[in-house]
């Protein structure tokens, strides 16, 4: 039951903020932080507790909860006397559902797992609406017990999730993914100026 797990969330941008209220309605102990304070203020008046560091939102959970802009955003997040890292205790589980590049979940993940936490690299389709109703797709990289560990919570923000091989994994098909949008995006925009050019409507 997610209910039972206590989730730290750091990272309440466009679909942070509304995944966390996905939790939060489910009843999960829920921790948050967020380095502009008033993204947390919404949530913290629906039950949300608010650490001041990622240090102190790690404290008190079993598993630790990233959406962040970049590999950059995620490193300093965990690394320091305030990170994340610092305030875990071993055998907690990072769940990182940023779009970061590969080789740095490989890397920040080895960083994670010399203090005794595992990681999951879990980026997220299906945009702030998705987010909102709980129905994301989660690209799931890592071990399968973690992802079993993590299913409980995947499951209240994400209507699929699909575990696609060993860490990385996930981030390697979310690139493909965002590809195929690009792809299909530059095909209609070439569509509609072809249109254009033949004196159609568009």
């Amino acid at each position: 039951m997610a209910a039972n797990i206590p989730v730290c969330f750091i990272g309440l941008g466009a679909l942070g903020q509304p995944m966390a209220a996905n939790l939060l309605a489910a009843s999960v102990p829920l921790t948050v932080h967020n380095r502009s304070p008033e993204r947390q203020q919404l949530l913290q008046a629906a039950g949300a507790h608010v650490a001041a560091s990622p240090a102190e939102a790690a404290a008190s959970a079993q598993i630790h909860a990233l959406c962040l802009t970049d590999a950059a955003a995620v490193e300093a997040v965990l690394q320091g006397p305030f990170g994340l890292l610092a305030g875990a205790e071993p055998g907690g589980l990072i769940v990182d559902f940023s779009t970061i590049d590969p080789a740095s979940t490989q890397r920040l993940a080895a960083e994670a797992a010399q203090c005794g936490l595992s990681w999951l690299d879990a980026p997220v389709t299906g945009g702030t609406e998705g987010a909102r109703l709980g129905t994301l797709s989660v690209l799931v990289g890592g071990e399968a017990s973690d992802l079993e560990r993590a299913r409980p919570v995947l499951e209240v923000v994400g209507g699929t999730i699909t575990h696609l091989g060993p860490l990385g994994s996930g981030q390697r098909a979310k690139a493909v993914n965002q590809v195929l949008v690009a792809g299909s995006y530059a095909a209609v925009a070439e569509a509609l100026a072809l249109g254009q050019r033949l004196g159609l409507p568009m």
